[in-house]
């Protein structure tokens, strides 16, 4: 098996993995999480249920194409195994991939068996929340990773190890923030499902703890999503010789245009009253935005490499 058939397959999955992530912030931003009740892998007790809800169908939905990605990414492991010898870094790429799938697909059971769905406003679920997102940010830098790694004519990409961010400190502090501002924009969404006719609230009102603790808590997403901006943007200045060339020069622009239209769609997003839709186009910018970084990461990495 060649390269660039791993290369399609693993950019195949990053897509439809992005497309299963949006569906299943709407079944989230939609209440439907309760749709199969508390049975998994079941739905309601049954494997089809009759006459389903319209809820139940949007949540079987998601549990359906949730299970074909995990047999996607198997798919990608075999393919790799093939095409490349054994101690090729692609290999470990893809079985991170697979290893991260079975992690979400665990963490998703984990939050109907618990009943941390619907109208749930604990504590548990706001954390299961953003573990589920960083699991996710892992499990889309692992498929960039393969694609990257999958590039047949250019072997010093598939060597760049993902360790070496650890070189590069302002890259991994980008990260660190980037991710941050993912797991409080998952409380945050969460926090606009549950409680959306309290609308835009001055901000004593949130001081004084006028208002419950999970609308609080997504103060903290606009801090972070601030801090993350201005790190990527003294991260793009730093760094901007290493753009000279195409792609990198794509991935350079790309990184700072996506980072700004990120933040002035959650300005909209929060003047609209998150709206599902709204979110939805949020949730897809930031997940792009995050597929950008990756790659950036992985062209630093190789041109810092020792």
């Amino acid at each position: 098996m060649r390269m660039v058939t791993v290369q399609r397959w693993a950019w195949f999955n990053l897509f439809y993995i992005t497309a299963v992530i949006l569906w299943g912030a709407f079944v989230r931003a939609t209440g439907s999480g309760a749709g199969c009740g508390d049975h998994w892998p079941l739905c309601n007790g049954v494997v089809i249920p009759r006459e389903p809800q319209l809820e139940t169908l949007i949540e079987l939905t998601h549990r359906l194409t949730s299970g074909l990605s995990l047999v996607f990414m198997v798919m990608l492991y075999i393919f790799a195994r093939k095409a490349s010898p054994k101690g090729h870094p692609l290999r470990s790429a893809a079985a991170w991939s697979v290893g991260f799938i079975i992690v979400e697909a665990l963490i998703g059971a984990g939050l109907v068996l618990f009943e941390l769905v619907a109208h749930n406003a604990s504590l548990k679920r706001m954390f299961s929340m953003s573990a589920h997102l960083l699991n996710t940010f892992a499990l889309i830098s692992a498929l960039c990773l393969c694609a990257w790694r999958a590039t047949e004519d250019c072997p010093q990409r598939r060597l760049a190890p993902v360790a070496q961010i650890t070189r590069l400190p302002f890259l991994l502090a980008c990260g660190v923030l980037l991710t941050l501002s993912g797991m409080t924009g998952a409380i945050a969404a969460l926090g606009d499902t549950l409680y959306s006719g309290f609308g835009v609230l001055p901000l004593q009102a949130y001081l004084d703890g006028e208002v419950p603790l999970l609308l609080r808590l997504r103060l903290i997403h606009p801090v972070v999503a601030i801090l993350a901006t201005v790190a990527v943007i003294i991260h793009q200045v730093k760094f901007w010789n290493d753009y000279e060339k195409l792609p990198n020069a794509v991935l350079g622009w790309g990184l700072t245009i996506v980072t700004l239209l990120q933040i002035g769609l959650g300005f909209i997003n929060v003047q609209l009253m998150a709206p599902v839709w709204m979110q939805l186009v949020h949730l897809g910018m930031g997940v792009l935005l995050w597929v950008i970084f990756s790659f950036v990461s992985f062209v630093l990495l190789d041109k810092n490499r020792k």
